[in-house]
């Protein structure tokens, strides 16, 4: 049986989750990052390291050894981190959307220009929230009015430095699970070619389209709930 493990985007919680999980085939553990939900913290205390510690630790706790690593958005920054450390115990690797960082490039670089001077503020997200068009490009112009104010209600404040910090990508670990990307082909934040570079980037072997925008998880989570559980399957 599958055991996901999904990891949350800026300004997010693992409530983000909340409408994919029911309908995935397995076991799924999705994590607070450091600072919001059952992981307190001071934002302005965090880095990427910790991060992937925490993530890894939530894992470890949970007994998981056959991961289906999956992450989105800015979860991209800290998953090489994660899936180096957890090496053997990882079955593949799904990327949503993601920010992946060449060598010494911060997720705040990869920003499109009305996003990359909000991202120094340690209440960015706030800030973009407070701007409706922002809004939108962030979560996505898929959504219903409904569902975007559920989610911007379930959004926090992000710890700066894991927008700004340098992402470091050197690897240990011999293990190399496959890698898989999910383009959301609406995507306002993160365009359909760029999504293309980021993957190859990020060492993807496959690209799974889908007809949303950033905030998938919420506009379509049937949709893809199932790219999830066919990924999964493949690689159980």
């Amino acid at each position: 049986m599958a055991q996901f493990v999904l990891m949350h985007g800026a300004g997010a919680t693992s409530s983000c989750w909340d409408l994919v999980t029911e309908h995935l085939e397995g076991t799924v553990l999705a994590v607070d990052l450091p600072g919001r939900g059952v992981h307190p913290a001071a934002l302005n205390s965090l880095s990427l390291e910790g991060v992937a510690a925490s993530v890894v630790a939530d894992v470890t706790e949970a007994g998981l050894n056959d991961v289906v690593l999956v992450g989105h958005s800015l979860a991209g920054c800290s998953m090489p981190m994660v899936i180096d450390q957890l090496g053997n115990r990882i079955a593949s690797v799904i990327f949503i959307a993601c920010a992946t960082p060449a060598e010494g490039e911060s997720g705040a670089d990869l920003a499109p220009d009305e996003l990359r001077d909000q991202a120094q503020s340690q209440d960015a997200t706030s800030s973009a929230l407070s701007d409706e068009e922002l809004m939108k490009m962030m979560l996505g112009v898929d959504l219903t009015d409904d569902e975007l104010l559920w989610c911007v209600g379930r959004m926090v404040p992000e710890a700066p430095q894991l927008v700004t910090q340098p992402v470091p990508l050197a690897i240990t670990s011999s293990h190399e699970p496959p890698r898989f990307w999910v383009r959301t082909m609406l995507d306002g934040l993160v365009d359909q070619e760029t999504q293309l570079r980021f993957a190859a980037r990020a060492g993807c072997t496959e690209v799974f389209d889908l007809d949303a925008g950033h905030m998938c998880m919420v506009s379509k989570p049937l949709e893809l709930a199932a790219i999830l559980n066919e990924v999964a399957a493949r690689t159980e």
